[in-house]
This record gives structure tokens, sequence and C-alpha cells, in this order.
């Protein structure tokens, strides 16, 4: 039933993006919404998506602020005021698109990004644009596609040379890009990549939004051990993710770090290491709800099948295999 309404809620709101500023009256009796207080109650439920572990109960009021958009991009009248309209609902349905790419819907949550990116484009906000085409990369990237997710992010880097020099926004995109080379198998792009990452703790000021962007570099050392992994090189992995985990990391993050610890346990032939992490992966998905996390341990069991001379292992496949595959 969610899944219905939001795709319902989708299609109308992209039909009045489509909409060109007509003069016509305006309703009689209708109270306007203030930006600035519509815009803080959008940050503040990014504020509570970064602390909440189970991120689905954030739902029904991101559902709740989603309708009031809609409804007033019905009234908005004016570039002005279709510009204001448009940068909260690219803002707003970046999260929506979140909530549902934690619940492995990548069909919805890439039908969010791809509303968003439409929206920042109409209020010309390059760097709401940009972060919303690298969330869709992400959804190509995580379903196995990098070859899809390189034009969104080549497209994503373009925009954000237009942005706000000060932001993150082209740092988040070289990161994500590192990614994808590590998928593509192309070592030297990857760590290119990541160097120019790397350059974000050259920024001073608030680099990002906390909200629709928040990416101050934090990430680096687990997005780099993920993508050593990747690229088969464990010696390179093991001291990124060591520092990974030194950090204070949100329950989904530390749940995909301890899958690829357990991966690389694999990588050596070293059951105990598997085992251990991979039960710790195992508790986090189980408290989080995450589909993320679930997707992650669902993606180590090809990494186990040199190892099924010991009695844990398929009592491990068994409980990866009992996670559902979406949330």
């Amino acid at each position: 039933m969610r899944r219905r309404d939001l795709l319902g809620l989708l299609t109308a709101t992209s039909a009045l993006l489509a909409v060109p500023d007509l003069p016509v009256s305006a309703s009689p009796g209708r109270s306007a919404v203030v930006p600035e207080a519509e815009g803080a109650a959008i940050e503040s439920l990014w504020r509570v998506y970064g602390r909440a572990d189970d991120k689905h109960a954030l739902y029904p009021a991101v559902r709740r602020r989603l309708g009031s958009l809609a409804e007033e991009m019905r009234h908005a009248r004016g570039a002005s005021g279709r510009m204001h309209v448009s940068t909260r609902i690219a803002d707003l349905y970046q999260l929506a698109g979140e909530l549902f790419f934690d619940a492995r819907d990548d069909a919805l949550s890439a039908h969010c990004y791809t509303l968003a990116a439409s929206a920042a484009k109409e209020a010309r906000a390059y760097d709401l644009w940009a972060c919303a085409l690298t969330r869709h990369a992400y959804v190509e990237l995580y379903a196995g596609r990098p070859g899809s997710a390189a034009p969104l992010l080549s497209a994503a880097s373009r925009i954000a040379r237009r942005g706000d020099s000060a932001l993150s926004t082209r740092h988040w995109v070289s990161a994500v890009q590192a990614q994808v080379h590590a998928a593509l198998g192309d070592f030297d792009a990857c760590v290119r990549a990541l160097d120019a990452a790397e350059e974000v703790r050259a920024l001073s000021g608030p680099a990002h939004s906390g909200g629709w962007l928040r990416f101050d570099g934090s990430r680096l050392a687990e997005e780099r051990g993920a993508c050593y992994l990747t690229l088969g090189r464990p010696d390179l992995a093991e001291d990124a993710l060591a520092s990974a985990m030194a950090q204070n990391l949100s329950p989904r993050r530390r749940g995909a770090v301890l899958v690829d610890l357990a991966a690389l346990g694999a990588h050596r032939g070293d059951v105990d290491q598997v085992v251990h992490f991979a039960g710790q992966a195992l508790a986090v998905a189980g408290r989080t709800h995450s589909g993320y996390v679930a997707a992650r341990l669902h993606g180590l069991r090809p990494r186990l099948a040199g190892l099924s001379s010991d009695a844990r292992v398929p009592d491990l496949h068994h409980r990866i295999a009992a996670l559902p595959g979406s949330a």
C-alpha cells in the first residue's frame, strides 16, 4: 500500500513540475506555507533519519511532508515561488529515496531520485541536482550495474562544478566514482578518484548541509577499504577497514564495514574472522531491519564457497539466507 501510494504521489508531483507557470487567480482563503518553516522541518527529518536505527519508521512523517509540498506546488505562482517549492521537493524526495534504498526497493528509490533531480534542475539548485544524480548512481552500483552508474556520475560531476565551490558535492561525487571504478576493475582510476575525494579535508567552513549533503570525509576510510577489497587487494583494505572501525559509525555504516571485514577473512580462509564479523553484521541487520545491510550480507555468500568444509559455514549461509531481500 505504501508503495502504490508513493508511486501515485510521484506521478502527480512530476506532472505538476512539468506544468508551466500560468496566470490564474489564487484560491481564496488559503494560507501560504512559510518556506523557511518548511525547510527547517525537512532539515529536522534528515537529522532524525541520521540518528534512527530503523529508518523505515520515518516514512509516515516524510509522506505527510511530501503531500504538503505537492499541494503547495499546485498553488505556487511566479518563478521565485516555484523555485522555492522545487528546491524543497528536490530535498525531501532525496530523503524518501534514501528510505526506500535502505529497504532495497531499487525501483522506487530511483523514481524518487529522478524526481528530485528534475525538481533541482527546475530550481537551478546545482548541488542538490548533482546529489540526486549521485544517489541514483548508488542504486545502479548496488544493483550490480556499475556501467550504468558511470554516466550518472559524469553528469553529476559536471553539474557540481556549477554549484557552490565551498560545498563538498564534487568530492562526494569522486568518492562514489571510486566505487564504480573499483567495480569495473580499474585500480588506477579508483585511486585517483579516492585522492580527489580526500581533498574535501582542505575545505573550510560548513562544507555540507547535514541533510541532503553529508559528505565530510569521515566515510573515506570505509569506502577506501571497500574499494580495495572489490579490486582484490586485501593487503590495502585491512588498514583502511581497521581505521573505519575505530570511528563512531552509524549502525548501517558499521554493518557494511563488518561485512567487508568478514569478506577479508574469507579471502584469507580465516573462518574465525568470517563468523565473528558476519555474526555481528547479522545482529545489526536484525536490530535495524536494514535491507541495505541484509543485501551486503547476501553478497558475502559467494565468498564463502571455499570455506564449506567448516561446519560453521553452512549455519552462516542459513542465517544469511533467512534475511529478507528487502525491508
